[in-house]
């Protein structure tokens, strides 16, 4: 059984499509855990605020399988896969850590790169704040103060209250 740190993000209907995500993990994994959910700008692109949390899972799945699984979710929630890596998205879920384990085979690169973005960190740091990021050998917690960005960055949303 492996420990799975997921990101999700949206910025069409977010509330609906991000609920839908976590309860279809609720449903299908066991020891899911669900950060709170942060709003911040769009990165790479100009386009709606996304709303951003993370997700921790146990499942004994692979990262080559888990990540088939995710592409499904997302195409349930209405992912184009034809449109520009950076633009708006109904879903967007990356495996960011799977244990301590390190990958870069099959399209998996883990951890993912963009960990140390705010918006895929913070939430991250609420569910695991002694994780210990493989590469770097320190926790999330000790990351944070390295990678914390202005204030105002990242605004705290109640999910429940979203479209």
């Amino acid at each position: 059984m492996s420990r799975i740190y997921l990101s999700l993000g949206s910025n069409q209907s977010p509330g609906r499509h991000l609920r839908a995500a976590v309860a279809a993990l609720q449903e299908h994994f066991a020891a899911v855990q669900v950060s709170p959910a942060y709003r911040s700008a769009a990165v790479g692109f100009d386009g709606h605020p996304f709303i951003n949390l993370a997700v921790s899972l146990e499942t004994t799945l692979s990262p080559l399988e888990l990540k088939a699984w995710l592409y499904a979710l997302e195409d349930r929630e209405g992912r184009r896969r034809d449109q520009p890596r950076f633009s708006n998205r109904t879903l967007d879920i990356d495996i960011v850590f799977v244990d301590q384990q390190i990958i870069d085979a099959d399209g998996l690169r883990i951890p993912r790169p963009e960990w140390r973005q705010p918006f895929v960190l913070k939430p991250m740091l609420d569910l695991a704040p002694t994780f210990v990021e493989p590469l770097s050998g320190q926790t999330l917690a000790q990351l944070w103060r390295h990678h914390q960005p202005p204030d105002g960055t990242l605004q705290a949303v109640d999910l429940s209250i979203l479209e």
